[in-house]
């Protein structure tokens, strides 16, 4: 069970953050497209799918329970954020940590362009600047990263347990048709 977890964390991980920083790589702006990001990171945790599903069929005999399934999920959701936080690290170390403060100048220049003003734009870039001070900190950092991920993880390993405990769902093959 280690093996398939850490074998397909570790791709879902590099995928998902691959996805990421190509997404922030082609975007005019530091964001990149939020609701792009969660699909990649979708697409890159269906491992948890796959693995379920093969462990199932080849190790367990094409039963699993509910827990099992789960925990597995979840082990393999966990080392992909791991994964996901490791490579971020890199990124953001190989840039001289620019991603934040050019956040920051995108979003403001975007809500100045919005035509926001007075109040609202000294609030709006006072929470900023603390939330970039706040990024700076890796205890901040890190677990901020690893929250963009794992949710996204915990909701496919809940999913693909429910679906995978019953035996009919994806039944394995037994042979050549």
């Amino acid at each position: 069970m280690t093996r398939t977890i850490l074998t397909y964390g570790l791709i879902a991980g590099l995928v998902a953050i691959t996805g990421i920083l190509g997404t922030i790589w082609m975007s005019d702006d530091s964001h990149g497209n939020v609701w792009l990001g969660y699909l990649v990171m979708l697409v890159a945790l269906s491992s948890i799918l796959v693995a379920v599903k093969q462990y199932r069929d080849n190790v367990l005999g094409g039963v699993i329970k509910f827990r099992t399934a789960f925990l597995l999920g979840l082990g393999i959701a966990v080392v992909a954020a791991l994964a996901y936080v490791a490579v971020w690290e890199v990124y953001l170390a190989l840039t001289g940590y620019r991603f934040m403060p050019e956040m920051v100048a995108q979003t403001l220049a975007a809500k100045r362009a919005e035509g926001v003003t007075g109040e609202a734009y000294a609030k709006l870039a006072s929470d900023m600047a603390a939330m970039a001070k706040a990024y700076e900190n890796p205890l901040y950092r890190l677990p901020m990263t690893a929250v963009e991920i794992l949710p996204v993880g915990l909701l496919v390993a809940l999913v693909s347990a429910g679906l995978l405990r019953m035996p009919g769902f994806l039944p394995a093959r037994s042979g050549p048709a």
